[in-house]
């Protein structure tokens, strides 16, 4: 399984990438998934960020695995193990407004996080944080 570093961060470029080899329009794609075209293309585009029930409508129509399109979005980890993200997506208990105010705070602890990381020193495993 490729480390999650080895993955594209772009999950709209991904998803791109597999419509474009699939050799369907935008508007095919978003009526197969059952979306708007413009927000398709927004989530083509880097603009915005699908959830995981978005996420597993593009995988069906796309004709990919559900897990394989959640590990490119960083909703699991390389070892196909929730991550917190799909946590976050998963509970029944949040609003949708609620679980994108979550997902966006914990982006942005990560990546003030990786900011403020020292070059030599490597982020711990799962193993190392359990």
């Amino acid at each position: 399984m490729a480390a999650p570093k080895d993955l594209p961060q772009d999950i709209g470029g991904f998803i791109r990438d597999l419509r474009q080899t699939a050799k369907i329009s935008l508007r095919q794609l978003a009526d197969k998934a059952g979306v708007s075209n413009p927000y398709l293309s927004q989530i083509e585009r880097g603009l915005r960020k699908p959830s995981a029930e978005v996420l597993q409508q593009i995988a069906s129509a796309l004709r990919v695995s559900t897990p394989a399109m959640y590990l490119r979005a960083g909703l699991l980890d390389s070892d196909g193990q929730p991550g917190v993200l799909a946590a976050i997506a998963a509970d029944p208990e949040l609003t949708i407004a609620q679980k994108q105010s979550l997902s966006q705070i914990y982006e942005t602890f990560r990546n003030e996080n990786l900011r403020n990381q020292p070059a030599d020193e490597t982020p711990p495993t799962v193993e190392e944080t359990t």
